[in-house]
Formats: structure tokens, C-alpha cells, sequence
């Protein structure tokens, strides 16, 4: 089957792929479609779709934006919307659509089975597809000693040596966030504070620009998501997989609550007018076959346990991960923005 999938009109300034246009709404949309309003934006993920459309003969019809943007979209749609399925890239956009009443319960035996429980809304609410761990790069030339933990990054030791993305970024934000879970906000507090007196430089740019940062000199630690540093492996990054062999990771706390993860989030909306294929898409997501595209395609970790790494992410090594329920980190997020704001990490 073809690659059909199309997209719905643009709104509040989504970035928009267009394939297509959807007509109609709600009861006049035909009964092989699914609608998805996804912030996920890597190009990999074309494979991704077209699978599931030549697997199912449902045709996705599709419109891609920042997960803000959809949810605000979503709300303002109200009981008409043709949202069917909510993706976004961050556990915190996704309990913002939670608390918007704007997702609706889930009860499926192959979400239950496949998915680990840390990884699912207590309710079904929302499902965690793909991950990537939040870990410490360093620069093997000048750090003799890497910090192992999360913790260690606040020490004396490695004053004018860290780079790190502002506090704005949704992944630093589910970091503190998982801090606060497990330590409590004094503790928080005080690790913001004195990382942020740590920095080589004032916080900006992306993970990838972190990465660059060690290899330009101007940063010898950074704290950045593995799949940035597995794609420099795998592909040719500018100013950047050229002098990736001097760059080394930590996968942190690895005695303790073990390396934080971030994930890729789906949820069936509150009004899907194709529910059914909504949650076939759900489960579509995973299987042994998507899981592994999200490892090939996108250097990401599968969600479902025993699915092949790619060899970027495999060369990474094996760890051991978070387990806490990510509703409990995302919960947190807006106490960790105030404990950002509070130590003048920008």
C-alpha cells in the first residue's frame, strides 16, 4: 500500500506536513482512518507510519506541531475535535493534555503486557513508547575523574566545567523534576544552584550543541539525551562525529535510582472519532517491529523489554535505568521551573 497519510488544516502556528486534506469532522470521518496530532518531528518516522498503514489499511492522516500548540488546539476544538491519538516528545506535555481532561482511559491486554508499568498512566490514560537517557559526557582529556552520579555534578571539583541547556528545555526540566522526586526540593534546590555556579558558560543551545561544546574545549562536561550523542556515532554530525572518540559517558547513579529517562508519549484523545484505530495504532507502537524502527531509526531505546538496540545505541552499553513512574517526575515540573528560576539558571 502507498504512503497516504495526510495531514489536517494548520492552526495555531503548527508546522504542518501536508500529504493531504482531511474533510469533515467527528461522525463524517470514514472508518479506516486515524487521526494524529504528533510533536514528534524526526523524518525517520516516516517508515513508521507507512508500516502501520500497509499493515492495517488504516491511513493516518496527520498533523505535526509544538505539543503546546496541538494540546491548545485540542481544547479549543472541544467535542468536535478529530484528534484520535496524541503523541508528544516529553512526559509533561502530556499530563498538561491529562489535566485538560483532553485523553481518554485505555484497556488493552497488548498495551498492558508489552508496556512495564513505570511506563504507563496508572488509569491508561497515556503510554510510553520510546525512551532516552538523560547521562554525563565528558571530555577524556580533561577529566581524569567523571562524576558518576547526578549528584556529583554539583561538586567543587568541576567548577567552570559543565554545559547544559536552559531551564526552559522540557528534558532539564524532567531531570530536576525526577531530583525532586527522589530528594525532596531542598535537595533540589541545592543541586540547581551549585551546578549552575559550575557552568563553563551560561546555559543555551541544544544537546547537540553541548556535545560540540567538548569538542571545541569550551566545556568539559555536558549533560545531554543518549540518542543525540548515538546519532554522531551512527551519522555524520557537522562539528561533531569527527572528534566523537573524545568524548566519554557516564550512565549515572548506576548504585542508586539509576540513569534518568525521558520518553516519547501516546495517548487516545477524550473525543477520537476513530477510537478503535486509535488504540490499534497504540499497540502498533508496540510491537517488535516499531520498536526496533525507534532504536534503527531514531537512536532511541525501545520501550518493550528484549527488542535489538541499533549499534550506535547498543555501543552505548548496558545500564540500569529509573524505574520511578514517569507521572511522578512529570507532576514535579512546575516546582522545578521555580527552583530553576530561583538559582538564576536561565
Amino acid at each position: 500500500m502507498s504512503y497516504k497519510s495526510s495531514c489536517l488544516t494548520a492552526a495555531f502556528g503548527a508546522t504542518l506536513l501536508t500529504i493531504g486534506v482531511l474533510a469533515g469532522t467527528g461522525a463524517s470521518l470514514a472508518q479506516g482512518e486515524v487521526n494524529l496530532y504528533s510533536s514528534r518531528h524526526y523524518d525517520t518516522d516516516e517508515r513508521l507510519y507507512s508500516d502501520f498503514e500497509e499493515q492495517t489499511g488504516i491511513t493516518i492522516n496527520r498533523i505535526e506541531g509544538n505539543a503546546d500548540e496541538l494540546i491548545a488546539r485540542m481544547e479549543a476544538e472541544g467535542a468536535n475535535s478529530p484528534a484520535d491519538v496524541l503523541l508528544t516528545v516529553d512526559i509533561s506535555r502530556m499530563v498538561r493534555a491529562e489535566e485538560k481532561q483532553l485523553l481518554a482511559p485505555v484497556k488493552s491486554v497488548v498495551l498492558e503486557t508489552r508496556l512495564p508499568a513505570h511506563l504507563r498512566h496508572p488509569d491508561g490514560l497515556w503510554f510510553g513508547f520510546s525512551q532516552r537517557s538523560r547521562i554525563i559526557f565528558y571530555d577524556k582529556a580533561r577529566i581524569e575523574t567523571p562524576p558518576l552520579t547526578y549528584a556529583d555534578l554539583a561538586k567543587p571539583d568541576y567548577k567552570g566545567l559543565i554545559c547544559a541547556r536552559s531551564s526552559t528545555n522540557t528534558y532539564q526540566i524532567a531531570l530536576l523534576s525526577s531530583i525532586i522526586a527522589h530528594e525532596g526540593e531542598e535537595a533540589a534546590t541545592n543541586w540547581a544552584k551549585a551546578v549552575r555556579g559550575n557552568m563553563a558558560r551560561a546555559p543555551q543551545g541544544g544537546d547537540t550543541d553541548q556535545l560540540r561544546g567538548i569538542v571545541s574545549g569550551e566545556c568539559g562536561i555536558a549533560i545531554a539525551n543518549t540518542y543525540y550523542f548515538a546519532r554522531a556515532l551512527r551519522s555524520d554530525v557537522t562539528d561533531l562525529s569527527a572528534s566523537i572518540d573524545r568524548i566519554g559517558w557516564v550512565f549515572p547513579d548506576q548504585s542508586g535510582n539509576g540513569a534518568h529517562m525521558n520518553i516519547s508519549v501516546g495517548a487516545v484523545a477524550a473525543n477520537a472519532p476513530n477510537r478503535d484505530n486509535a488504540i490499534k495504532f497504540l499497540e502498533y507502537l508496540t510491537s517488535d517491529s516499531a520498536q526496533k524502527y525507534f532504536s534503527d531509526g531514531n537512536d532511541e531505546y525501545p520501550a518493550v523489554s528484549g527488542v535489538a538496540l541499533s549499534a550506535s545505541v547498543a555501543k552505548l552499553g548496558l545500564f540500569r535505568q529509573d524505574a520511578i513512574n514517569l507521572s511522578t517526575v512529570a507532576n514535579n515540573s512546575t516546582k522545578a521551573t521555580e527552583i530553576f528560576n530561583a538559582v538564576g539558571w536561565e
